[in-house]
């Protein structure tokens, strides 16, 4: 009997952990199966930075932020319905209460949005989504730990100063018309 009770009590943790909701981490991964998409993972290496060279608030701001996925869907005229659908599915993510709204714009057929998961000032993961139209979208996660808002000012500061690596980037040239 003790048996079947412990079996049970664990079955029941395995279906709750288990969660079956969209998260964006999941979109992320599933979309990148798909050819209409672009991933880009960054680290902060990228920025090519002398750390000699940087601020105390800038080598703050730069040791809060680990990483960023960018995702992007290009749209054309053969798959406007995907790209509705694919919208759609992100924006029913972001609409989940753990992302914050920070800013949003919208001129009809272009939009963009800026959200942020943990506490105002311990801020885990800021999300920029922004969409066209006619060239589509692209989401990116700045992921990081104890982050602010102050931070990601100071991180557009510290791109100034950056030799970035394009390199890395020649994933979303494709996104850019020519």
């Amino acid at each position: 009997m003790k048996k079947i009770s412990l079996f049970t009590a664990f079955f029941s943790l395995m279906l709750l952990g288990c969660n079956s909701e969209p998260t964006l981490q999941k979109y992320f991964v599933e979309s990148t199966e798909s050819n209409d998409f672009i991933a880009v993972d960054l680290s902060t290496n990228i920025l090519k930075l002398e750390q000699t060279k940087l601020s105390a608030e800038e080598d703050k701001a730069l040791k809060t932020i680990e990483k960023m996925n960018i995702l992007a869907f290009k749209a054309d005229g053969t798959n406007q319905a995907k790209f509705e659908s694919e919208k759609a599915k992100l924006q029913t993510i972001l609409k989940d209460k753990k992302y914050q709204e920070l800013m949003k714009v919208s001129s009809g057929k272009e939009g963009g949005a800026v959200y942020f998961v943990g506490e105002d000032n311990a801020i885990d993961e800021f999300v920029l989504y922004a969409n066209k139209k006619e060239a589509g979208f692209a989401v990116v996660r700045v992921l990081g730990d104890n982050m602010d808002p102050a931070s990601i000012m100071t991180m557009l500061s510290i791109l100034k100063k950056s030799n970035i690596d394009l390199e890395q980037l020649k994933p979303l040239q494709a996104m850019v018309p020519q």
